[in-house]
């Protein structure tokens, strides 16, 4: 295992105009660890993991994934990381196939290794049987497991998950997480995760930060969090103490950065 933080953050800043979405932000990640970045909407979580994922440029401060640095190595640090996003991005035309094989070729998987690794990437989170359907025809949650196949087809050492649950039913999201647990037992590799499931970070997380307009307000493992505010604290109420704040922050300003954020990844 490596000494270098499989991601570390020093003084990052992101602006949307007038708009500090990222302000002075500092994480260190140890590898083999899921690691929740948690906040209301309009926090700052999806720009942060965009800058950490090569996606958006890093303007002020300094980002490094397995100590190579994003600005310096954009191409290099995109073969450590698999990345799945909030918004869906198989392609409905194509088969699940031929999903996981156009990743493999856009991530530089081998010529020779390309079939094997798209098989080993179905087999992990359990679409064989169905690999030939095209996508449009999967239920979300087969269309998440998907996009796991998607971002693990190149064997990444950090796997990031922006928000890979949401608008899923319980028995889904239980198997989204069964498969990413997995496929983590046997690879070792780091899991970078956003959600809004306060219970699910709490499950499935080794430490937590909270994000609260722009800035790490808090970070932790789960318990040690809770623990700080009472005995029968939760993770949610953790969150409330440390940033007085509601889970589903101000909506309209995290759309705002989102449509911005979008902007920036297609001129970048």
């Amino acid at each position: 295992m490596t000494s270098e933080p499989a991601v570390r953050c020093t003084g990052l800043r992101y602006r949307f105009g007038r708009t500090a979405a990222v302000d002075g932000v500092e994480l260190s990640i140890e590898p083999g660890t899921v690691f929740g970045l948690l906040g209301p909407n309009g926090a700052g979580k999806t720009t942060t993991i965009r800058m950490i994922s090569t996606l958006l440029p890093v303007p002020t401060g300094a980002v490094e994934v397995f100590g190579v640095d994003v600005n310096l190595r954009k191409l290099a640090v995109r073969r450590l990381i698999g990345y799945v996003p909030q918004q869906l991005s198989a392609d409905s035309a194509l088969s699940g196939w031929e999903n996981v094989a156009l990743f493999a070729r856009l991530f530089d998987v081998p010529r020779a290794q390309r079939r094997s690794a798209v098989e080993a990437a179905l087999r992990a989170v359990g679409l064989e049987e169905v690999a030939g359907r095209t996508a449009s025809t999967y239920s979300g949650g087969l269309i998440r497991r998907l996009e796991l196949a998607q971002a693990l087809v190149s064997a990444p050492r950090l796997l990031v998950l922006d928000e890979p649950t949401v608008g899923l039913d319980p028995v889904a999201r239980a198997g989204v997480w069964e498969h990413i647990e997995r496929m983590r037992a046997a690879t070792g590799m780091t899991v970078l995760i956003t959600t809004h499931y306060m219970e699910e970070a709490d499950r499935r997380c080794d430490r937590v930060a909270f994000m609260h307009r722009g800035r790490v307000r808090s970070e932790g493992p789960p318990r040690d969090l809770c623990a700080a505010v009472g005995p029968e604290a939760t993770l949610e109420d953790a969150f409330r103490a440390v940033t007085g704040g509601t889970l589903a922050g101000d909506a309209g300003e995290g759309m705002r950065q989102v449509r911005a954020a979008r902007r920036d990844a297609r001129h970048g």
